[in-house]
């Protein structure tokens, strides 16, 4: 906990943004300056509340009040220690989580929340600054070596975990530089990318091997990585995005949201991204569909490029504002939330159905057909949806964002040539806890293999699959795990 009285004498506070009129004209992230001090207060609210639901609403299991402590007290190399425990990339969480932590405060009951999300990077940044973070190779090695396809935030959970048991790790990439959809999926508004460079240079300097521009499956086999690494880890993500199948959907102006947004974040880096096939939102109706994270990123992303109209629709009823019976404290509310895209112009509308993509003689998008939708229940309480009568229309519209989620990891290459059995989704199948794969010598984590979900599960399922094969190749494992998040923290604020 913070302060005693510190939820009594402080109310959350987050650090500003900068005027939106401003922050259009670049992608450089959003959040004005915060002081210490004020940090500090915030770390202060956190109660002396007993049961502190938040370790159950992070996926980490972070702990939290022990790490908000230590803030409040401005022991930085502490707070990062104690973070460290249950999360290799704070700088990471702190920037980009949806805090279900925060969901699940107990202040949350009847005040604000605690500001976890934010002190979790204040921490991380402050760490950084005084130097707490360096690189620290493992003293010894064991002489088995890990194989880790996938360099996102699965990818390199498990990868640092594995290093730090002595493993050799060598991470494959398919794309030129590491971080899967942390580099190439979410906006640099929101996670500019010398962050994910600075921490991979300290896990490149503690000895992980990054291979990048390498695509497991095409570029080399999964029978030669087989031969060569005592166990290879599947964090291939769920890359295959889910389609709108409606008619039209062949003209021109219709992508996915990560075709978007990927190519967005290469241009800015300098990368290659296939220069006959630019997309740009400048000058033409926009409609993202979608109602989600990805879809405000496409909102952010479609403003900076001076879009004539942006417009996100989303097939569900509009969220309520406060939590329902059917999601109490501390479950996830399911709430109506505006990001700080939204912020920047954007016309928003909830349950509409997406009819038809209609276009001009020479194949291009023009317009959208759309229609209301009222949702109910059938008899075996299951919710469908009926057209409201009277209410289609044609939206003006040059370019289509899909961004409606993702079916499963793509199953073709290095899955198919080792015939890894699929679950009925389409991911691979590895038990919950195990992380073992029909082959006894790989394992799977993250998107690849629990379906679509949040940075922090990817994180997590990463550290947990490299304890599971720790255990494989040694029969024993020092690594933690979040179900010991409790007692890690009791050993770190004793050292």
């Amino acid at each position: 906990m913070g302060k005693p009285t510190g939820f009594k004498e402080y109310n959350r506070e987050l650090p500003n943004t900068r005027d939106p009129k401003e922050r259009v004209n670049d992608y450089n992230e959003l959040y004005l300056e915060f002081s210490d001090e004020k940090s500090q207060q915030q770390a202060a609210r956190c109660m002396d509340c007993g049961i502190p639901f938040c370790h159950n609403g992070c996926p980490l299991g972070n702990n939290i009040p022990e790490f908000n402590d230590a803030a409040y007290q401005g022991n930085w190399e502490l707070a990062i220690e104690i973070l460290h425990s249950t999360n290799n990339f704070p700088e990471f969480t702190g920037r980009i989580c949806p805090a279900p932590c925060e969901a699940s405060c107990v202040l949350g009951i009847n005040k604000p929340p605690v500001a976890i999300e934010h002190i979790e990077k204040t921490i991380a940044e402050k760490a950084f600054e005084l130097g707490y973070v360096k690189p620290n190779p493992p003293k010894e090695r064991t002489g088995k070596k890990v194989a880790v396809i996938g360099s996102g935030p699965a990818g390199l959970g498990a990868a640092a975990q594995l290093n730090k048991a002595g493993h050799w790790v060598t991470v494959f990439e398919k794309d030129e530089r590491v971080g899967g959809l942390l580099r190439y999926g979410i906006p640099d508004f929101k996670l500019e990318k010398w962050v994910i460079n600075r921490r991979t240079e300290i896990m490149e300097a503690e000895g992980v091997t990054f291979k990048t521009g390498v695509h497991v499956g095409n570029d080399i086999t999964a029978e030669e990585l087989d031969k060569e690494f005592d166990a290879i880890v599947f964090c291939t993500g769920a890359g295959i995005p889910r389609d709108l199948p409606i008619p039209g959907r062949e003209l021109k102006g219709i992508h996915y949201a990560m075709e978007f947004l990927t190519q967005q974040n290469k241009r800015l880096s300098g990368d290659a991204y296939g220069d006959n096939n630019e997309i740009f939102a400048t000058d033409k109706n926009v409609i993202v569909i979608g109602g989600g994270d990805t879809g405000s990123d496409c909102v952010g992303t479609s403003n900076r490029h001076r879009a004539t109209s942006v417009t996100q629709i989303e097939l569900m009823t509009k969220p309520p504002k406060e939590r329902g019976e059917n999601d109490p404290w501390p479950l996830w509310p399911m709430v109506l939330r505006s990001s700080s895209s939204h912020e920047e112009g954007v016309k928003r509308d909830w349950a509409v159905l997406t009819k038809e993509f209609m276009g001009d003689e020479d194949g291009n998008l023009k317009a959208i057909k759309v229609v209301k939708i009222e949702w109910k229940l059938n008899e075996e309480g299951r919710m469908y949806f009926e057209e409201i009568p009277g209410t289609e229309e044609n939206l003006p519209c040059e370019l289509a964002l899909l961004a409606i989620g993702f079916m499963h990891t793509d199953p073709t290459g290095a899955i198919e040539q080792l015939s890894l059995e699929l679950d009925p989704r389409g991911n691979i199948q590895a038990e919950e806890g195990k992380y073992r794969t029909s082959n006894p010598k790989v394992f799977a984590a993250g998107d690849a293999r629990r379906g679509q979900s949040l940075v922090v599960w990817a994180i997590s399922e990463g550290r947990e699959a490299a304890r599971a094969v720790d255990l494989y190749l040694m029969g024993h494992t020092e690594l933690e795990s979040k179900d010991d998040s409790f007692l890690n923290v009791a050993s770190v604020s004793q050292a």
